[in-house]
């Protein structure tokens, strides 16, 4: 409800103006009630929240991959899933790992550059434990790899290379391959600090013991193919490799099946007394067969070609002429030239 005033409080509110006591309502600052989103110069995002979804879908693949794979090596039961998905600083990963570790430096060919895989601690030493014979409770005491044991580790990655081969599959052909492991973070320089690189953390389990292991991809690299990184595109080229994969089982499948191959001369309809009643010498006349007629050769009970007959060493056969459907009336009766009946 609109409130009137009086002509007293007009003028005790021109004389509050006057004197500078108030200030009107239509000079005060106006509040922006729109949310502002804090953006920082020295640490842009280069990526959308669709392609670190994206990310995140190919990564469950290759964890849900390593999962089965590691397994069937350490025949344990081993768990590996995404914990999360970030894009950060390169100098912000570095910081964040412990000293030492096991840093395998990846070639990402055909992407230029190289992207880190990491591996705690805790799970590197439960791992060898476990391929060494232990119950793989690894131990308390961290220290740098020996030699046996980093080739044992350098084989577990090596496996773990070609689980993301086949989870970047509908992106893009990758071939990663692994380059050296190192133990300290401070020597894996593989761009600038300030560089920005997504990180995939993944939880792993081996037995008891969890721990974590990280994948380092700086922006530089995956940088060709971010256009590709929609869940659009990556649910079509799924659903497309998915379709070839089942179409050339299913071919191969067909391959296999035995179907009755059989050259029918001609038709005719007759009574079973008829029938009954045939004896050798006796002529039968088919319908719409003359002689010289090409025979239609049945795939199953479908006509497929048109054949003629001949001897193949001492068994018959046919030869086929054409498929049944390439024939037009004209070249029929090019085919069976003689219109003499039996």
């Amino acid at each position: 409800m609109t409130e009137v005033l009086s002509q007293e409080e007009i003028d005790q509110l021109l004389t509050a103006i006057n004197t500078g006591d108030t200030v009107p309502e239509s000079l005060k600052p106006v509040i922006d009630s729109r949310k502002l989103k804090i953006y920082d110069f020295k640490r842009p995002d280069k990526f959308s929240k669709e392609q670190i979804r994206t990310i995140s879908m190919i990564h469950e693949t290759f964890a849900r991959l390593s999962t089965n794979s590691l397994s069937a090596q350490l025949r344990s039961v081993i768990h590996v899933h995404v914990a999360s998905v970030d894009q950060l600083t390169y100098e912000e990963f570095i910081r964040s790992i412990p000293t030492p570790t096991t840093l395998a430096i990846i070639n990402m060919d055909p992407l230029k550059g190289n992207a880190i895989l990491e591996v705690d601690p805790a799970v590197t030493f439960s791992v060898i434990d476990r391929l060494f014979g232990g119950n793989g409770n690894g131990t308390k005491f961290q220290h740098e790899l020996t030699d046996i044991e980093q080739s044992v580790m350098e084989g577990i990655i090596v496996s773990l290379l070609r689980n993301l081969r086949e989870a970047w599959a509908q992106v893009i052909d990758l071939r990663p391959r692994m380059g050296q492991i190192d133990t300290n973070p401070q020597f894996a320089q593989i761009v600038p600090p300030t560089d920005m690189v997504v990180l995939v953390t993944f939880e792993t389990t081996v037995g008891e013991i969890e721990g974590m292991i990280n994948f380092c991809i700086p922006y530089i690299t995956i940088e060709p193919v971010i256009g590709k990184l929609s869940t659009q595109f990556w649910f079509s080229q799924a659903h497309r490799a998915g379709s070839s994969e089942n179409l050339t089982i299913l071919k191969d499948k067909l391959e296999t099946v035995i179907i009755d191959v059989t050259a029918e001369i001609g038709k005719i309809s007759l009574p079973i007394r008829e029938v009954l009643s045939l004896c050798v010498g006796d002529v039968v006349r088919l319908y719409n067969t003359r002689v010289g007629d090409p025979y239609s050769l049945n795939i199953g009970s479908r006509p497929k070609f048109l054949c003629r007959p001949g001897i193949v060493g001492r068994k018959l056969g046919v030869q086929i002429v054409k498929k049944i459907a390439e024939v037009r009336q004209e070249e029929f009766d090019e085919l069976a030239p003689n219109d003499s009946h039996p």
